[in-house]
């Protein structure tokens, strides 16, 4: 076998191919024995006839027909003992056989591309650290405690400590009505902060059948521009509720805290514990998802377009696999390409910096790793250490423990910025109102000349 490997470009490869006939002889006799068994010739049943009449007869058709599946398995061999890496669909681009001669092939594929990786140490990444309120706590208590409540009619509302069921109807700034823009019985919590602060002042005192109006203020962006669309809604009272909350005692507190928790107290800690445990998960996936957003982007290239492609597609069988598993509706596949196919792109760019740092940087994941890995993972579920590492040998373990190891080393070399969310958000919002006004703001004409 006569091997040859051509660089293409950057991210393809091609492979030259010749073999004797001797050293695909056994392919082409079992592509005999295989036709054989469907082929029909007068004298003999089928399936039985000589080998040395269907070779007369069929032979050159048999044999062209099986040299390209011979191709295919020799490709693959090659891969093997070559240590290649495609990374896409390999294209057969020529081949030629010649009965009794030889066998020559041409395959292009794509590979990783060797990258020059820079700015991807000592980078300055902001971390948003995220403060658990006690005003949070005690909205989440009262959630809970509102679940378990119960509720006594009413005349009049008294306080926020009320629901009312009222029809809305839209209306113009003359005060009008808009027509088809009525809703009825609208179930409103008055004790739920999300609520209209209009629809909670202007329905003190109110009793049912009596009228209040409420306007509330509709932005959103069109590009860098803020557009702001008021509306304005009449609202009749048709049922009046207060919410009784339920006595918080010992009994209570065990039921809505799964026998965790017997005071309110100790249940409110557990709250806490709870948030903050979910709040520093959120810093480190924001965190985490900027600074390898940084990195990519440090790092621009051509993305092999097969090797997208291929991604693409198993985010699209992950996504509806996912709708099966939930019971939802599954999406047909041109609509996932569209939604998925940033992402697809974003993956694959990852993916190859990812591998490519950890080459430049010498971060490997040995077969010790992953034996510690299924030791560890084999105490808690109680399968073999074997059957886990076969289970990472099918699943590329070894790739994700490639990231995870890479991710740490980025980590590790990052300025972390630790800022506080709310204050940069007021930040980001009064830079955007100031840039709106600057846009908005007309310029002065100048002096006409005479």
């Amino acid at each position: 076998m006569d091997i040859k490997i051509n660089e293409v470009s950057q991210s393809e490869q091609e492979l030259e191919v010749t073999l004797t006939y001797d050293e695909i002889k056994d392919e082409i006799d079992d592509a005999y024995k295989k036709e054989r068994k469907t082929i029909a010739i007068d004298g003999f049943r089928k399936g039985k006839a000589p080998i040395a009449i269907i070779k007369k007869l069929y032979g050159d058709s048999i044999e062209y027909k099986a040299s390209e599946s011979i191709s295919n398995k020799k490709f693959w061999d090659v891969v093997d003992s070559e240590n290649l890496k495609p990374i896409s669909t390999p294209q057969l681009m020529d081949i030629d056989f010649v009965k009794d001669e030889k066998l020559f092939f041409k395959v292009r594929y794509e590979i990783k591309p060797e990258l020059d990786v820079k700015d991807y140490k000592n980078l300055e990444i902001e971390k948003p650290i995220f403060k658990v309120k006690d005003e949070d706590i005690d909205n989440e208590v009262n959630k809970i405690l509102k679940s378990q409540a119960t509720f006594e009619d009413a005349e009049k509302v008294e306080d926020s400590n009320h629901r009312i069921t009222a029809n809305l109807q839209r209306l113009k700034e003359d005060g009008s009505e808009y027509e088809n823009s009525r809703s009825e019985n609208i179930v409103i919590d008055l004790s739920e902060p999300a609520v209209n602060e209009e629809i909670k002042k202007n329905s003190l005192n109110k009793g049912i059948g009596d009228q209040f109006k409420f306007t509330f203020v509709d932005e959103h962006k069109h590009g860098e521009e803020t557009h702001s669309e008021e509306y304005i809604y009449n609202s009749d009272i048709t049922k009046i509720e207060k919410i009784v909350l339920p006595e918080t005692n010992e009994e209570l507190v065990k039921k809505i805290s799964n026998d965790k928790a017997t005071s309110l107290e100790q249940f409110k800690d557990q709250i806490k514990d709870n948030y903050e445990q979910y709040y520093v998960s959120q810093s480190e996936q924001i965190f985490q998802s900027s600074l390898l957003n940084e990195v990519v982007k440090n790092n621009e290239f051509e993305v092999p377009k097969g090797y997208v492609s291929f991604i693409l597609n198993r985010l699209i069988n992950s996504e509806k696999e996912n709708a099966k598993q939930y019971g939802k509706p599954v999406p047909d596949d041109e609509t996932l390409k569209k939604e998925l196919a940033t992402r697809a792109e974003w993956s694959a760019k990852w993916q190859i910096v990812m591998e490519n740092i950890g080459r430049v940087e010498s971060i490997e994941v040995n077969d010790s790793d992953l034996e510690k890995l299924a030791e560890e993972e084999a105490e808690k579920t109680g399968i073999s250490v074997k059957k886990m590492m076969k289970y990472y040998g099918d699943t590329n373990r070894k790739e994700a423990l490639l990231e995870d190891k890479v991710i740490k080393f980025l980590t590790d070399h990052t300025k972390i910025k630790e800022v506080d969310p709310e204050k940069a958000a007021k930040k980001a919002k009064s830079s955007d109102t100031k840039k709106s006004t600057k846009k908005s703001t007309p310029k002065k004409e100048g002096k006409k000349e005479k």
